[in-house]
């Protein structure tokens, strides 16, 4: 590991006004940052160390949202007893990540934010176009674990657990920036490589993600997460499914499927929300809603098992809440 400066800022603003023309990295747990210095992947000059930062740990309700700050730990996020209670799908979205270690360590805003684990990019030899290079290796190389969906130019998946569900939830990101804070669906905070292929979110230099906000739960409001791994212990997902959804009798009302572990940005299947919104739920529905959603996929020589695997997440995430 190469030498690097840490520095402790003391609030957001120190953050947020830093020169945008150094090596400067924001570290929030540093599971994955510290992996990434390890591994050369990244040289940064400055690590900032957010944990130096008061209050941006927090989970508060209030009337019209859940504020979740962005230094909370995952394992705070997973005990919390309101978000155990009022949605489901984050609560099994943050027990399913990593190990209790590691949910001790890894907060919440470092899990929206994390860097792809394609083993390309983390390869310091290998110069792939994430890196700067000119080439997606993934492409005809080894691509059991990549994308089937909004690929292109680059077939990562993105790794977080938490961010399909939060999506699911309608949650909204909050950005600090040097004038002021700004707020965006959180559906809307991922971009594709075909945007920026160096980048996976809209954060623009120097700006951080603060908080998440999520709306009240409603009464009838059911929701859950299914994660299928490669491995019992814990892993990243081969793909997850969170679906959120009002339930009246057999039918949904409304409906929000997003998946995690198949595209390079959590991704939505309206296709499947229509399908489904407002007719009466069965297995052979929803497995035919679910088929239809997946059409759009365009699986690499060895991830063709994905889309089978989406389909059957999905089905058992929708029909677990009938």
């Amino acid at each position: 590991m190469k030498e690097f400066k840490l520095a402790q800022p003391q609030n957001l603003a120190q953050v947020t006004s830093l020169p945008s023309d150094q090596r400067y990295f924001l570290m929030a747990g540093g599971t994955d940052l510290l992996d990434e210095i390890k591994n050369e992947i990244i040289d940064p000059g400055v690590v900032v160390d957010l944990k130096s930062i008061p209050d941006l740990a927090y989970i508060r309700s209030t009337d019209e949202k859940i504020r979740i700050g962005a230094m909370t730990r995952v394992s705070e996020l997973a005990e919390n007893s309101t978000i155990k209670t009022n949605y489901p799908v984050l609560h099994e979205a943050a027990l399913s990540l990593a190990t209790p270690q590691l949910q001790n360590v890894g907060t919440v805003g470092g899990n929206l934010c994390q860097r792809p684990r394609c083993w390309y990019y983390r390869d310091p030899q290998v110069e792939c176009r994430k890196k700067g290079g000119s080439r997606c290796y993934a492409a005809r190389g080894r691509n059991r674990y990549h994308a089937i969906l909004g690929g292109g130019i680059c077939h990562i998946v993105y790794p977080s657990d938490l961010a399909p569900a939060l999506i699911s939830l309608d949650a909204e990101a909050t950005i600090a920036t040097a004038n002021g804070d700004r707020t965006v669906p959180l559906e809307e905070f991922y971009t594709l490589p075909r945007v920026d292929v160096r980048k996976e979110n809209i954060l623009k230099a120097n700006e951080i993600l603060k908080e998440v906000k999520i709306p009240p739960s409603k009464n009838e409001g059911k929701s859950t997460y299914v994660k299928l791994k490669e491995r019992g212990t814990w892993d990243f997902a081969l793909v997850s499914a969170a679906v959120c959804g009002i339930v009246s009798g057999n039918t949904f009302k409304d409906i929000k499927i997003v998946l995690g572990g198949v595209a390079p940005i959590p991704w939505r299947l309206e296709k499947a929300e229509n399908l489904l919104k407002g007719n009466p739920v069965t297995d052979d529905v929803v497995k035919q809603a679910a088929k239809e959603a997946l059409s759009d996929a365009r699986p690499l020589k060895e991830n063709a098992y994905k889309q089978d695997l989406a389909a059957i997440a999905v089905s058992r995430a929708v029909l677990s809440l009938v």
